[in-house]
C-alpha cells in the first residue's frame, strides 16, 4: 500500500485555480501529528524544486515563485495535507510530489501532473 498518495492535477487555463490533496493511508493520528510535510515540483526538463512546506506545528515556508497565490494546510484528523493554487501560470506547470518525513525518514508519493495552459 502507498504511503503517500497525491491527487487533483489537471489542465486548467492560466489564472486558474487547483487544489492538490495528498493522503498518507499507512499513517497513524500521532505520527501524522509530528510529521513535516511538503510540496516539491518538477517542471519539464527541470530539476526538483521545493513549492511550500509545513511543519507539525504547522509553521509553513513557500518558494518566492508562489508566495501569495498558493497556501499549503494540513488536517490532522483527515490525516491529510493540501496545496490551494490560485492565479495559475504556465510556468507553474509541472509533476507535483507530496512528502512526509518523520524521524529522520522521508517518503514520496507519485506525483500528479498540472498543466496550466497560457
Amino acid at each position: 500500500q502507498l504511503r503517500v498518495v497525491e491527487s487533483g492535477g489537471g489542465l486548467v487555463q492560466a489564472g486558474g485555480s487547483l487544489r492538490l490533496s495528498c493522503k498518507f493511508p499507512t499513517t497513524i493520528l500521532s505520527t501524522f501529528n509530528s510529521m513535516d510535510m511538503a510540496w516539491y515540483r518538477q517542471p519539464p526538463g527541470k530539476y526538483r524544486e521545493l513549492v511550500a512546506e509545513i511543519t507539525s506545528g504547522r509553521n509553513t515556508n513557500y518558494a518566492d515563485s508562489v508566495k501569495g497565490r498558493f497556501t499549503i494546510s494540513k488536517y490532522n484528523v483527515k490525516r491529510e495535507m493540501y496545496l490551494q493554487m490560485n492565479d495559475l501560470k504556465p510556468e507553474d506547470t509541472a509533476v507535483y510530489y507530496c512528502t512526509k518525513t518523520h524521524q529522520g525518514q522521508t517518503d514520496w508519493g507519485q506525483g500528479t501532473q498540472v498543466t496550466v495552459s497560457s
